[in-house]
C-alpha cells in the first residue's frame, strides 16, 4: 500500500465520520419530543422561573403558574428544534451542577444555583451577532434567552402577575404615551 491511497482512506473515514454523525444528530434534533421528558423536568424548570421572578411582597413565578405555562408554550407552540434546544439546556444546567457542586441542581443551595443559573447566562448566546443569528435560525433561542422570555411573558399574562405584580388597570380612563413613574410606583399591564 503506497502512502497516497493510505491517506486517502483516512480522510474518507474520516469523512463518513463526521457525516453520520452530523446527520444523526440532525436527525435526532428533529425527531418528536416526547411530552413527558418535559413534565419530569417541571420542578426543574419551576425553580429556575422562581430565581427569574422570585418571590417579593408581590406573587412570583410559581405563584402565577408560569412552569406549567412553559411546557405548554414548549409542547403546543414550539418547533421540534427549539425544544431539544431548551431541553438539552436543562440537561446541560443539571450536568454543570452534578459536575460542580457533586449533587443535583434542585439540592443545591441558593448560591449554587445561581452560579449554575449564571452559567446558562454566560453560555447562551455566541459573541458575534451574525453566529447568533444563524442559530437562532436553524435551532431556535439558547435555552436562558428562551427561559426568561417564556417566563416574563406567562408572568405577565396570568392573572396574578397583572393584578398584583404590575399595576392592571381594567377601565383605562386614557391614553397618555409617556407617563413619569413615580418613586416605587409598579410598570403598568395595560397601556
Amino acid at each position: 500500500m503506497d502512502r497516497r491511497t493510505y491517506l486517502k482512506g483516512i480522510f474518507t473515514v474520516g469523512a463518513l465520520s463526521v457525516t453520520s454523525f452530523s446527520i444523526f444528530k440532525w436527525v435526532d434534533f428533529n425527531s418528536k419530543i416526547n411530552p413527558e421528558k418535559f413534565r419530569e423536568k417541571l420542578p426543574i424548570i419551576a425553580e429556575l422561573a422562581e430565581m427569574i421572578i422570585p418571590r417579593t411582597d408581590t406573587p412570583g413565578a410559581k405563584d402565577a403558574g408560569v412552569p406549567n405555562y412553559i411546557i405548554e408554550v414548549l409542547l403546543n407552540c414550539t418547533t421540534v428544534r427549539q425544544q431539544h434546544k431548551f431541553y438539552y439546556g436543562i440537561e446541560d444546567l443539571e450536568a454543570y451542577a452534578k459536575d460542580n457542586f457533586d449533587r443535583d441542581f434542585l439540592q443545591c443551595d441558593k448560591a449554587q444555583k445561581h452560579q449554575a443559573l449564571q452559567y446558562a447566562a454566560d453560555h447562551a448566546d455566541y459573541p458575534y451577532v451574525i453566529l447568533n443569528k444563524i442559530n437562532n435560525k436553524f435551532f431556535g433561542q439558547s435555552f436562558f434567552s428562551k427561559l426568561k422570555g417564556l417566563t416574563v411573558e406567562g408572568y405577565c399574562l396570568s392573572k396574578l402577575g397583572a393584578t398584583e405584580g404590575l399595576a392592571y388597570d381594567y377601565i383605562p380612563g386614557k391614553f397618555e404615551a409617556c407617563i413619569p413613574l413615580q418613586h416605587n410606583q409598579k410598570s403598568w399591564a395595560t397601556k
